[in-house]
């Protein structure tokens, strides 16, 4: 796949997002290797509090720190980053009132969990601000290495080439990215106002999409069209569809199209059992007939949710099941998928 043909260049904050236990999380840090892929360098930020990302690569649990966890393929890093309300907000109060010293004071007496319980947007604010920072910020120069370039030249490249943001699962996401415009409503003036503002201006920009982790079953795939359909409701952008978990038929379309009408050649199977030499071929086959129609069924199923998927009109990308475990191989797995399908 050539550099044109890639479906999101121009976009910078990739938001992933799915029902539980559809491998959200799997596919963001997959991802995050792909757009890292080529020497490019790309944060993951996960804002959930699992340590999600640690796992998945093998690491010692993230603090509060952007840290390198993978290089990626053909060169390039994947950094990331474990977002903390309490830190997030001390952050905040160093940025807009130079106050770390008291916040800290603050966070003693759990201020964060007030400020969220008054205003329970208020943590929100503070992780999706983290990520649209890193989307925002730039290389530090010094003042003669700004003095020494043409004025075309004057502005300094981006810290990180993408952010990949590990975001809540599909049925709060609208909320979780459109808070701060409810927040930027409470606050009318101000350094409250003009963080808000500004996260905003990210978030709705062409810069971001937010992805939806599917899968070819009804409630996953139900769950991403109506998710689709809540962020288009508020402004957002809408990235792809991740179809992940998917399953190769393990039979030629005749034979599915006549088994999954409960059809199957027992005699023709139990003959192929005993030539390979299996004892007992006609009760193995009357048993692996059933399984069999099940199988087709299960493909057809998949494909009626296929369709439906391909309805919502946005690229899909469909990422194999890895029946042996997730590890740091299956990453890179399904990252290479990613980048042939386009997705980076």
């Amino acid at each position: 796949m050539s550099a044109g043909d890639r479906d999101w260049d121009g976009v910078r904050l990739h938001v992933v997002t799915g029902k539980g236990g559809t491998g959200k999380t799997t596919l963001a840090a997959s991802l995050a290797l792909a757009l890292a892929s080529g020497g490019k360098k790309v944060l993951l930020v996960e804002v959930e509090g699992r340590q999600g990302i640690a796992q998945l690569f093998d690491c010692p649990p993230l603090p509060y720190e952007e840290r390198r966890v993978a290089v990626a393929p053909r060169g390039g890093d994947v950094h990331a980053l474990a977002v903390d309300p309490e830190a997030a907000l001390l952050d905040y109060l160093e940025m807009f009132y130079g106050m770390r010293r008291a916040g800290q004071a603050l966070t003693r007496f759990g201020v964060v969990d007030f400020a969220t319980t008054i205003a329970p947007g208020a943590r929100d604010v503070l992780l999706t601000g983290k990520a649209t920072e890193a989307v925002r910020r730039r290389v530090r120069r010094d003042r003669a290495d700004r003095a020494a370039r043409r004025p075309e030249q004057a502005r300094a490249p981006f810290v990180y080439d993408a952010v990949v943001l590990d975001a809540p699962p599909t049925g709060r996401i609208a909320q979780f990215l459109n808070v701060n415009a409810e927040v930027a409503g409470l606050a009318k003036v101000g350094p409250i106002r003009n963080h808000a503002d500004r996260v905003m201006e990210v978030i709705r920009s062409p810069e971001t999409v937010v992805h939806f982790v599917a899968m070819l079953e009804e409630m996953p795939a139900q769950e991403c069209l109506d998710g689709m359909a809540e962020v288009r409701g508020v402004g957002l952008n809408i990235g792809g569809i991740l179809v992940n978990m998917v399953r190769s038929p393990l039979l030629p379309p005749d034979h599915l199209a006549t088994a999954g009408e409960g059809e199957v050649d027992i005699d023709a199977l139990a003959r192929g059992l005993k030539s390979a030499g299996l004892e007992q071929a006609e009760q193995t086959a009357q048993a692996l007939s059933g399984e069999i129609v099940d199988h087709a069924r299960r493909v057809r199923a998949e494909a009626d949710v296929r369709d439906r998927l391909a309805g919502a009109g946005r690229p899909r990308y469909e990422l194999p099941l890895i029946t042996d475990g997730m590890d740091l191989a299956g990453l890179y797995r399904l990252a290479d998928e990613l980048r042939e399908q386009g997705a980076a």
